[in-house]
């Protein structure tokens, strides 16, 4: 089998370490910044873990039980968010791209609207639908993955489009009906499992954007981690930015665990080789 020769643009090895250094730099200073921040011994001088101890022996009683209520929140309203997003997008996609390319353009205009409408303009917006909606379904913090919905919708749909770009959904899905496969099996046995990389990087932006937002839950009046950790930020500075930290941590797992899922689903399908060949 002949070698693919390499890429003559590509970068080097030194390169690509040099940009991925500095990438981590960038996002490694401020939160070193923070740990020292909380380290901080106060006008004394020095450093000492007392304030990560104090919280931790606490078992985060008192004010600071809010926060894992409202950790919880923002976890259900990620994967609620998620869920809700890719049941309408990607469907939505894949009827327009088979059956109506015409629609492509319009399609791209209403799902990258929403990027350009400011969150306090979208609240004043939704602020009606709102309260029809506590009336008739309750005004749970659930309700809050509706409003996110629309939030994450141009990141998720730049992120699915572009592996369907790359993947020629048309020629597989009549290769599958004309095999006998109904469109439910086209759907979940060829096109999805062809998208898995845009579906997980929609996911992934989803989850980060619905774990950092403030703006709409705030003018709302839901409770999510980031509200708490303003409100707590009000009575202790220094524990706020401990839980920040936490926070952060619990995401960047969380984000782990979404890439792992795609990691090992496609590990899992591939077949030792027999007699020498790929």
């Amino acid at each position: 089998m002949t070698p693919v020769a390499p890429v003559a643009h590509a970068p080097t090895r030194l390169v690509r370490g040099l940009i991925l250094g500095s990438i981590g730099l960038v996002f490694a200073i401020p939160i070193v910044a923070m740990v020292e921040f909380t380290l901080r011994s106060g006008l004394a001088g020095g450093h000492d873990f007392s304030r990560w101890t104090a919280l931790f022996q606490g078992g985060f009683a008192g004010p600071y039980r809010a926060v894992l209520v409202a950790l919880g929140n923002s976890v259900g309203l990620a994967v609620g968010t998620v869920v809700l997003v890719l049941l309408l997008l990607v469907p939505t996609l894949l009827l327009v791209h088979l059956r109506f390319p015409r629609l492509r353009r319009l399609m791209e205009f209403v799902c990258i609207l929403p990027i350009s409408i400011p969150a306090i303009v979208l609240v004043v917006g939704l602020a009606p639908v709102y309260s029809v909606l506590g009336r008739l379904l309750g005004s749970g913090v659930w309700t809050l993955a509706f409003a996110y919905g629309i939030t994450v919708l141009p990141f998720a749909y730049r992120a699915i489009q572009a592996n369907l770009d790359g993947v020629d959904v048309r020629t597989l899905s009549e290769a599958a009906r004309t095999l006998g496969a109904g469109w439910v099996s086209v759907l979940l046995r060829v096109l999805i499992p062809n998208l898995r990389r845009g579906i997980l990087a929609g996911a992934f932006i989803s989850v980060a954007v619905v774990l950092g937002e403030f703006t709409i839950a705030s003018l709302l009046n839901r409770n999510t981690l980031q509200t708490s950790l303003v409100v707590v930020s009000k009575a202790d500075p220094y524990t706020v930015v401990i839980l920040s930290l936490l926070a952060l941590t619990f995401a960047f797992l969380l984000l782990l665990v979404i890439g792992r899922l795609g990691t090992v689903r496609t590990g899992s399908r591939r077949r030792p080789t027999t007699g020498g060949q790929p």
